[in-house]
């Protein structure tokens, strides 16, 4: 049975977010609210909510899973980052973007792609979102809330447990979230590239 809970956007109840990061520890599946739309989150290292998450996508391992920290300081420790790549990152986040970076070793090989071994990573302008990863204490492995064959994310608490009850435990309602997925970019390369236009404006990396 999945738990429908009432969050505020702005202000978050810490009593709410104590619980769900105390679930999120103990092995929950969360859709949680972020700056671009409604996401799908798990504890980094728990395998069976990674697979209940490319189950519900219907993602295979190539489909590039996204890392949520709270800060800069956190990626580092989960990406190989230069300092062309991180003056990019310093300028751009928090914000609507998801950057596809080299993983470093402490990530486990089976969230990263198989063959680049590159994951993205995310700083969201949420503070639901960010609020939860800093009672969690550690990232979250997330991917957006769009479900195969639909043209846009879930985007409403209720639809949420509509489409997805008992296939996740926690929905932290924080009322609508928007419909826009986040702007992808590629800073693995030599200069960055777009993978993906969305909510985040691609001024800062001259990509217009």
């Amino acid at each position: 049975m999945t738990r429908l809970v009432a969050i505020h956007p702005d202000n978050p109840q810490p009593r709410l977010l104590v619980q769900a990061a105390e679930f999120v520890r103990e092995g929950a599946l969360v859709a949680l609210p972020t700056d671009s739309c409604y996401a799908l989150g798990c504890r980094l290292g728990d395998k069976e909510a990674l697979d209940r998450i490319r189950s519900i996508r219907q993602m295979d391992e190539r489909h590039h899973l996204t890392l949520m920290v709270r800060d800069l300081s956190q990626i580092a420790t989960y990406a190989r980052v230069d300092n062309t790549q991180y003056r990019l990152l310093k300028a751009a986040t928090p914000g609507s973007y998801v950057f596809i970076l080299e993983g470093s070793k402490e990530l486990p090989r089976r969230v990263l792609h198989p063959k680049r071994k590159t994951i993205g990573l995310r700083i969201p302008d949420h503070p639901v979102a960010l609020a939860l990863l800093e009672e969690l204490g550690e990232p979250l492995l997330t991917c957006t809330l769009q479900l195969p064959g639909d043209e846009a994310p879930l985007t409403e608490g209720w639809e949420i447990q509509d489409q997805l009850d008992g296939q996740v435990d926690w929905i932290l309602d924080a009322g609508y979230c928007g419909t826009e997925p986040t702007t992808v970019i590629d800073l693995t390369g030599s200069a960055p590239q777009l993978v993906r236009a969305g909510r985040g404006p691609l001024t800062p990396f001259a990509l217009e």
